[in-house]
């Protein structure tokens, strides 16, 4: 799994590590029955607290994507709901026209320049 957090994002980390998460079982980089790697692996590879990763873990185990299982772990129970997806990457997308000082009606104009 190729997780990457932005510094520079105002999001909390745990918040970006389960969108990361979330991003990686919409899209079938993960599938149910699917187990993850370690919290302590993650957080190592991310540089920031275990805690954080398993905060963000438990927050998609009561969205319902994963399910902690004693002694093997926390693997996928289910695909990520498509429209779910969707709207977190257009809560992305705002938050990254923010950044660049566009407001939600620029981000809407763009948008339907687009169709």
């Amino acid at each position: 799994m190729l997780l990457t957090l932005d510094l520079n994002d105002a999001r909390p980390l745990h918040d970006q590590v389960a969108s990361a998460i979330r991003r990686a079982i919409g899209e079938g980089s993960y599938r149910p029955g699917d187990r993850l790697p370690p919290a302590r692996d993650l957080a190592a590879v991310l540089g920031i607290n275990p805690n954080t990763v398993l905060r963000a873990l438990r927050d998609l185990r009561d969205e319902g994507l994963l399910e902690f299982r004693r002694g093997r772990g926390v693997s996928v129970a289910r695909r990520a709901d498509g429209r779910a997806l969707l709207v977190q990457r257009a809560r992305e997308l705002l938050d990254e026209a923010k950044k660049y000082g566009y407001s939600r009606e620029d981000l809407i104009t763009i948008v339907e320049e687009l169709t």
